[in-house]
């Protein structure tokens, strides 16, 4: 009851002040809050402080997703750590990782294990949490019941290997992300290889699902198969058989209809720059965006254009873009108004009950944004 009433009493306040500079009131829209993190780096080991997640520091965290327990989960890609932040007492404990980054620990506690560069984690529809690493070129899962950490995909070398054979014998090259599709197979963006592959998980079966490795522009429609993908960095998908696809190089963002095997850009024309809010996503510019999450409730993407250090809200029943967090410039906050608070390369966005989560990365912050949709 106390959040939900601080939560009117905020939204009241910010709409009182936008009646004071109407050129900003039709922007302004939500109202974001540091909800993990201080501002530094750094990790306070469980329990020595007893302090909240707002007075206790966080590392460079990356991917993030709200848990089937309602708690909100994210990794740190330097320390290797997936933290879980309580949404109700605001605390913080480590799931997994022992804050070294190496490779290890398979077949034993999670909390225990090293990761190598955690870039995204996601759980599946059993609550077991899976995670990739960058530089171990690999996939782990954590057992909702156990706790025990094994390798579902990859070998731990770099290189391009095992379509049509187990994915645990298969290679990756640097992956970045991961999703569950709607039949409950796990893609993975293979950015080193140029690839998105996609692991049956009923068959432990690896293939590639769209990308030949070639480095060249990704046409604006096109098939899945043989169609070269230009920096596929993040993906999400929907209830409905599509992904989403952030193309890093590209600066663009693509949908992926899994069940007609085809793609079609929406958003991004592929040039660098930050242009194009309030009119057509198709003719919006991007700036190496980095993350992208589907929301249901509103039926949009938010795509994390990292070095514009934004957050960009592309809504598909229009096909419009705006951005609904951060000014386009560097910075640590205020938190406040959205739109004048600055923030340091984020990389990961969720979205869950109208709340938008934000990993402010080089701030060592998580934000929420409320009040928006």
């Amino acid at each position: 009851m106390h959040d939900l009433n601080r939560r009117g009493f905020l939204r009241t306040a910010f709409v009182v002040t936008a009646g004071l500079r109407p050129r900003r009131a039709l922007a302004r829209a939500g109202v974001v809050r540091t909800i993990a993190g201080t501002g530094v780096a750094g990790y306070e080991p469980e329990g020595a402080t007893g302090l909240p997640a707002t007075r206790t520091p966080v590392n460079n965290p990356y991917g993030v997703v709200v848990g089937p327990d309602r708690a909100l989960y994210f990794c740190e890609v330097d320390t290797g750590r997936t933290r879980r932040l309580d949404l109700g007492t605001g605390r913080l404990t480590t799931l997994a990782g022992n804050g070294t980054k190496a490779y290890s620990g398979d077949g034993g506690p999670a909390t225990e294990a090293s990761f190598s560069a955690p870039h995204e984690i996601r759980f599946d529809a059993d609550a077991n949490l899976f995670v990739v690493e960058r530089d171990a070129h690999v996939v782990r899962r954590v057992d909702a019941r156990t706790g025990v950490v094994s390798t579902v995909a990859g070998t731990g070398e770099a290189g391009f290997s095992g379509d049509d054979g187990p994915a645990a014998r298969a290679q990756f090259r640097q992956p970045h992300s991961i999703a569950f599709d709607a039949r409950g197979n796990l893609l993975v963006c293979d950015i080193g290889n140029g690839r998105v592959r996609t692991v049956d998980m009923r068959s432990g079966t690896i293939s590639t699902l769209s990308g030949t490795g070639e480095r060249a522009p990704t046409p604006d429609d096109a098939p899945l198969a043989g169609t070269p993908l230009r920096g596929p960095r993040s993906i999400d998908t929907d209830a409905e058989g599509n992904a989403y696809l952030v193309l890093r190089e590209g600066n663009a963002v693509f949908r992926l209809d899994l069940r007609a095997g085809r793609l079609a850009r929406i958003a991004g024309t592929g040039e660098t720059g930050y242009t194009g809010d309030g009119g057509p996503a198709l003719a919006a510019t991007f700036n190496g965006p980095k993350g992208i999450v589907y929301s249901a409730s509103d039926r949009s993407l938010y795509v994390v254009d990292t070095e514009n250090h934004v957050i960009r809200r592309v809504r598909l029943d229009t096909g419009i873009i705006d951005t609904v967090l951060g000014t386009g410039e560097r910075g640590d906050g205020p938190d406040g108004d959205p739109l004048a608070c600055r923030m340091a390369r984020p990389h990961g966005v969720f979205v869950h009950e109208g709340v938008v989560y934000v990993t402010d990365s080089e701030n060592h912050r998580v934000r929420a944004l409320e009040g928006l949709l």
